[in-house]
């Protein structure tokens, strides 16, 4: 079927009402001349850049030639787009994490260089020579396997996110950081290259009485965690390759295991065991560590999915406001049960609220992105979104996370964010009531 062209967009009134419709060439309109007049508002003195059909001085000379970079490195001007960490926020590096920059990423793919990191015991640089992986346990025949023998299993690529659970968990109490970056960026999307776990199993043979799968890293915590046995049949992946490359070493080099929608640290990297059995493992990381301390002492277990959330990347912190006039509020909005079916978004703190436009593709596990135009008429507003998934299930604010969910907790907080933009253009992470 041809697409339907689409010469406007929508642009629903501020009380929520009917839909109204803006025009694209209105729209590029007023961006013609905000440009025109930021050019000839320019102060007396001030060097004009060059611009056409005048040449600039990099086009007045012979430019760097082929392979003078063999792999290639964002412009100079992009240095600072770079994963950043929080000193204070553990012990030392080893166990540490680091986030994605959200603020200057474009659609929903992270770049590997960009893509958060979480360590337990520090970075491993394995060779994948000498790497190998067993399956034993609960199964009919225990296999050891090299990377060339997992690279002769037939291949599957597919796009999904990580997020760690405690993204977003220093602002369980109160907004702590003013910073998209600190406060979402432990999360990415990538595209992961293969084998299906079901295929792996299924050659080794499973056992009627297993019904859970331990995984475990070969770093030097030997990061594990207990899986459910029909998770693993249904949708993980044994990866080596991430965006089109193998995988780096932040990232699990030269095997991980992807299990979409569920929490980042089940996603074990630089994996090495896999075993069978019946029943979980408890161990410290399913013990002591990734739950969920409840308002009454008792603590939720097994946590892994990730429930919907979204976040609006630009105007942010990062990214304020420059002036009155016409702007595209972006976004990126996700959940763990699958696809997102609705974004919504509001300019007065959540009294009203107007659709968003999804961009495709919209994909199972995957970031989907989100824009509204909207015009600041440079008065304080209140920035939310907040996703419906196609469960049903809405995305829910700070006061309804904590009022079942106490303060206490370190992980899952995916309440609504709130960005407070100020009539000079500043934007402040901020919390309602």
């Amino acid at each position: 079927m041809r697409p339907e062209r689409q010469d406007s967009m929508d642009l629903l009134p501020e009380s929520g009402g009917p839909p109204a419709r803006l025009a694209r060439r209105a729209f590029l309109g007023i961006s013609a001349a905000l440009t025109g007049s930021l050019a000839f508002g320019a102060k007396a003195g001030t060097p004009e850049p060059a611009s056409p059909p005048a040449d600039a001085p990099w086009s007045q000379s012979l430019g760097a030639g082929v392979v003078d970079r063999p792999y290639g490195r964002p412009a100079d001007a992009e240095a600072g787009v770079i994963r950043r960490n929080v000193p204070w926020l553990t012990a030392g590096t080893e166990s540490s994490v680091s986030f994605s920059p959200l603020q200057e990423l474009q659609g929903i793919i992270t770049p590997n260089g960009l893509f958060f990191e979480r360590h337990h015991a520090g970075r491993p640089d394995i060779d994948p020579a000498q790497h190998r992986l067993m399956i034993h346990g609960l199964v009919e025949r225990p296999l050891i396997l090299s990377m060339k023998d997992i690279m002769r299993f037939p291949q599957v690529s597919r796009i999904h996110f990580i997020e760690c659970p405690a993204n977003g968990g220093m602002e369980w109490r109160a907004a702590q950081i003013n910073s998209l970056q600190f406060n979402h960026g432990m999360i990415g999307c990538a595209e992961w290259t293969g084998v299906k776990l079901s295929t792996l199993l299924e050659e080794v043979g499973v056992k009627k009485d297993a019904k859970w799968v331990m995984v475990e890293g070969a770093d030097g915590a030997h990061m594990n965690r207990s899986l459910p046995l029909d998770k693993c049949l249904d949708d993980c992946l044994v990866v080596y390759a991430q965006n089109g490359e193998a995988l780096r070493p932040e990232q699990g080099y030269p095997l991980r295991l992807v299990v979409p929608g569920w929490e980042g640290n089940v996603n074990i990297k630089w994996l090495r065991r896999i075993k069978l059995g019946e029943k979980p493992w408890y161990s410290r990381e399913e013990t002591s560590k990734y739950t969920d301390l409840m308002p009454d002492g008792t603590s939720r277990g097994f946590t892994w999915l990730i429930d919907a959330k979204s976040v609006i990347i630009f105007p942010c912190p990062e990214k304020p406001l420059q002036s009155p006039g016409l702007y595209e509020i972006r976004g990126l909005a996700w959940t763990g049960t699958g696809k997102v079916k609705r974004v919504d978004v509001s300019t007065d703190g959540g009294i009203n609220w107007q659709s968003a436009r999804l961009h495709e593709p919209v994909l199972s596990k995957a970031l989907t992105k989100f824009t509204m135009p909207w015009h600041w008429d440079g008065r304080p507003a209140l920035l939310e979104s907040r996703v419906i998934d196609e469960t049903g299930y809405v995305q829910p604010t700070i006061a309804q996370l904590r009022k079942l969910r106490g303060t206490n907790s370190v992980y899952h907080n995916n309440s609504i964010q709130t960005w407070q933009v100020k009539s000079d253009g500043s934007v402040f992470d901020v919390q309602l009531a």
